[in-house]
């Protein structure tokens, strides 16, 4: 039986910790779908849309060679997806474990079969962090500019 694997994400501002979830999960599976999260749904989610577009994102993750399939994420609901899209187990980050919207989401994969498996996040390295990096270089250029003229 090929075991299919789930790894959804934003994967805005692709690093070195995306990649290693996605290496991770692959060694996990045979057979690696990574979700891609639209743009509405990451803006609904973080209150901000990406800095890549969706179709770009998507683009660059199927070019991962851990990748096999890449899913575009157009709801918010896990099941739909896995409804959508089947997969035997789910990848999250370790934030999620033990929490109660983890634990939640293992009950719920759980009824349709679906094992939770958790990775740990790359510290040094997020999407986050890339993007203050780019508010503040942003800010400064801003400020040079009105400060020229």
């Amino acid at each position: 039986m090929t075991v299919v694997g789930y790894a959804p994400g934003a994967w805005d501002l692709f690093h070195v910790g995306h990649l290693n979830v996605l290496r991770h999960a692959k060694g996990r599976c045979d057979y690696l779908v990574a979700g891609v999260v639209d743009d509405d749904m990451l803006e609904l989610a973080k209150g901000r849309r990406p800095v890549v577009p969706v179709i770009e994102r998507a683009e660059i993750v199927r070019h991962i060679a851990f990748v096999d399939e890449v899913f575009i994420e157009t709801q918010p609901d896990k099941i739909e997806t896995w409804r959508q899209r089947p997969f035997d187990v789910f990848f999250k980050g370790d934030d999620w474990k033990g929490t109660d919207k983890g634990l939640e989401l293992e009950r719920r994969f759980a009824d349709v079969g679906v094992e939770v498996m958790y990775f740990p996040y790359t510290v040094h390295t997020s999407s986050t962090a890339l993007r203050r990096t780019l508010d503040v270089l942003n800010g400064h250029r801003d400020h040079a500019r009105q400060g020229r003229k």
